[in-house]
């Protein structure tokens, strides 16, 4: 079992310690990913097996439909973009349920084919809208997940070059402007909080 902390927070209750000592790049885009068990190059690792997709933000992509496209290979424009055979519920998002997106060639549909990154992220950049609402939350959090009332670390964190830099920031420095954005900032004063205390108990005891 997980080492824990406890959050003052109304919907999360704590936090995996780890979240505030283990280590990812902060720029991934500049990060040359591979697969720790076989050392083998993959850029945009993290994206290969495509994500879960709360229902209203399905929405928001579907909206975007024309902007996202103009980034896409012609390939992943014309595929499915999402695996309707996925769909279930889960309490945890808004709408109550998800839909997975499709992939493709080794990859997340909506990975950009002639470059790095999510084509999402990368058309609003290009074409001036705010990507929030659209991209899906659970890409923006990696390696942060959530379960329940628990704050954690996505299962596959520990596979990737990403995670073993050792002066790299740590997962929650990484995405506290994204909590903040996704979940409000008394999250992040409740984390803030929980951080303090597990770096506290880490430092030498003065002699």
């Amino acid at each position: 079992m997980e080492a824990v902390v406890t959050l003052a927070h109304p919907r999360f209750h704590s936090a995996w310690a780890d979240v505030f000592t283990k280590r990812v790049v902060a720029d991934c885009m500049t990060h040359a990913c591979a697969m720790v068990d076989t050392h083998t190059v993959k850029l945009d690792a993290c994206c290969q097996y495509g994500c879960d997709v709360d229902l209203h933000e399905q929405a928001a992509i579907v909206a975007r439909k024309a902007d996202i496209a103009r980034v896409l290979s012609p390939a992943a424009q014309a595929a499915p973009w999402f695996d309707e055979s996925e769909k279930h519920e889960d309490k945890d998002v808004p709408s109550g349920w998800v839909v997975r997106t499709a992939v493709l060639g080794g990859g997340c549909l909506f990975l950009s084919h002639d470059a790095r990154g999510c084509a999402i992220h990368r058309a609003s950049l290009e074409q001036g809208w705010d990507f929030r609402g659209t991209k899906p939350s659970i890409c923006r959090l990696f390696p942060l997940s959530y379960e329940d009332d628990t704050i954690c670390i996505s299962d596959d964190y520990k596979d990737y070059s990403c995670a073993y830099t050792a002066d790299a920031p740590t997962l929650y420095r990484v995405a506290r402007d994204t909590l903040a954005d996704v979940f409000g900032q008394e999250l992040v004063v409740a984390m803030d909080a929980a951080e303090a205390k597990i770096l506290a108990r880490r430092l030498p005891l003065a002699t």
